[in-house]
């Protein structure tokens, strides 16, 4: 089957998009084995468009895919991921973001479940799927599967995205306490992933941004092993790159058992470029 090879470009359809705030971010980075897995099935890609009209209608993207299936199936399905919903997103001629992400998440679906059809080797592979896009004064998020997307602000940790996990469905249902799902043995049973079923929900998030305002997004190699309040602690007292290797490191620390994957983003500046006006993307 081909890959989906098509140039990083934005239709024209939205290249007419005035750019009204320009988000101006740091970025760190930081990906690891475990100490368990013999290979490692997470990937992480992020796109800083410098070209105004693609910063004005997709912005920066930054995505982290968690992979799951044998015979290295896992690691190829988070690539495939990763580099198709980039593609498709910034390709797609809906002028609103979030349409275009909800399409390029359902389009990296339909070719990893295809490719796990077509190939047996692969059958079965599948990914979860968290992006994090900022378009002017806004975040999108894209959300399947357990992969997480935080935001600190102000000293405060959220966790933006919900797990699509079969123990968070029971303790939303009353059934299961949070302290309880934390050690259950069934917490890491996904109820979607991408790639393992031919129709998928994708969840979405919108958020104004403020200057100042940090983001995590991570795999569950790493919240499996660092807590909220260390989390919060080392995205508020280090910069992004330091952040990035020390949750990693100590995911490590305390055993390591899976792929352990974190992209930190800091806004810097929201750089506002022409007079304010209503907001073509409703809160």
């Amino acid at each position: 089957m081909d890959e989906i090879t098509a140039p990083y470009a934005v239709a024209d359809l939205v290249s007419t998009i005035e750019l009204r705030t320009k988000p101006v971010v740091t970025v760190g980075a930081k990906t690891d084995m475990g100490r368990v897995r013999e290979n490692n099935e997470d990937k992480h890609e992020y796109f800083l468009p410098e070209e105004d009209h693609i910063l004005a209608s997709r912005g920066h993207v930054f995505v982290v895919c968690d992979g799951m299936g044998g015979h290295e199936a896992g690691q190829i399905a988070s690539e495939l991921a990763t580099k198709t919903f980039i593609e498709s997103y910034l390709n797609h001629p809906a002028e609103d973001p979030e349409a275009a992400g909800v399409s390029a998440t359902l389009t990296a679906n339909r070719f990893i479940f295809d490719t796990a059809r077509a190939v047996p080797a692969r059958r079965g592979m599948g990914t979860t799927l968290s992006a994090l896009c900022f378009v002017q004064e806004k975040a999108f998020i894209f959300q399947v599967g357990d992969s997480r997307v935080y935001r600190l602000r102000s000293g405060e940790l959220e966790q933006i995205t919900v797990d699509h996990t079969w123990v968070e469905e029971i303790v939303r249902s009353g059934q299961l306490t949070r302290s309880e799902a934390e050690v259950h043995p069934n917490r890491h049973i996904l109820t979607q992933a991408v790639g393992t079923q031919p129709q998928i929900r994708v969840d979405t998030f919108a958020l104004d941004l403020e200057v100042g305002d940090q983001f995590l997004v991570c795999s569950d190699g790493l919240t499996n092993h660092v807590k909220d309040e260390a989390l919060a602690r080392t995205l508020g007292e280090n910069g992004p790159s330091k952040a990035a290797w020390m949750l990693v490191a100590m995911a490590l620390a305390d055993g390591g058992s899976d792929n352990a994957t974190a992209i930190v983003i800091r806004v810097d500046d929201l750089l506002a470029l022409t007079d304010p006006s209503p907001s073509i993307y409703p809160d």
